[in-house]
């Protein structure tokens, strides 16, 4: 029922070029890293590996960087077995090659283009504003039952109704909520704008304790309840600006790939 961002090829794109770059050292006057069957491979290539092993956080060490060594020379043992059998005139291989170099040359393109067009503060700044605008400054802890009928909802209105009805019990026999069921509906400490219009909108209109008329959305029919409300404590400009420019710098670079796309001629 949350909202999940949409940018997963850009973010991929963006993780490639980082460890790409990497690789921009000067190759040629490097000592090699190894020699198998007299083809070198560049000190560079290890380094690269090295680097983005260190991004991911694992520490650096003499077995860490013998064992990317010997990762790589693995590869160059089998790269070449594969084309001295002819694999890599294979169509199906040629194809994923191919792939792989504009994977790596599309990913180097969008990292230059994001750090020459670095996000300025006051967009950032704006978009924070936004957010917190959006966020408002409360947050509310909810359980909800969730049917898949208008039928079903009612049935269960009524049972809540009932004296000394429970709620979370009533939630663990009926939702359908297979992430809340068995916690009694509990949706845990969240804020309206993190779910669907229909289910925030009900939400900021209950009093603590109050239970909801059912409410429908493309999921099913919910039974909302307010446990509780509290201050909600949002994170400083300065605290949120990694991920403010990062959704903003995504955003700039699908904006590119649409301009790409509308100067291309595609048939």
């Amino acid at each position: 029922m949350l909202k999940f961002s949409k940018f997963v090829l850009l973010s991929a794109l963006l993780a490639i070029a980082a460890s790409a770059q990497a690789a921009d050292e000067k190759a040629a006057a490097d000592k090699p890293a190894a020699l198998v069957n007299g083809v070198a491979i560049p000190q560079a290539r290890v380094d690269m590996r090295i680097k983005a092993a260190a991004q991911q956080g694992q520490p650096d060490s003499p077995e860490m960087r013998k064992a990317i060594r010997d990762d790589i020379i693995n590869l160059e043992v089998i790269s070449q077995a594969a084309a001295k059998s002819g694999l890599d005139k294979q169509a199906e291989v040629a194809q994923q090659l191919e792939l792989a170099r504009q994977s790596v040359l599309a990913g180097a393109y969008v990292q230059d283009y994001a750090k020459s067009h670095p996000i300025p503060d006051d967009v950032l700044k704006q978009e924070y504003e936004a957010l917190k605008a959006r966020v408002g400054n409360k947050e509310y802890k909810l359980a909800h039952i969730l049917v898949q009928t208008e039928d079903e909802a009612k049935k269960v209105e009524a049972e809540l109704k009932k004296k000394g009805a429970k709620f979370a019990k009533i939630a663990k026999e009926h939702s359908k909520d297979p992430g809340s069921k068995d916690n009694g509906g509990d949706l845990g400490w969240a804020v309206p704008s993190n779910f669907v219009q229909p289910f925030g909108e009900a939400v900021v209109k209950l009093n603590k304790g109050e239970v909801s008329a059912p409410v429908q959305t493309q999921y099913g029919w919910h039974i909302i309840k307010l446990e509780d409300t509290r201050e909600l404590k949002v994170p400083t400009f300065e605290e949120m600006k990694p991920n403010l420019e990062k959704r903003k710098q995504q955003e700039a670079v699908q904006k590119l790939i649409e301009d790409l796309r509308s100067k291309a001629k595609i048939e």
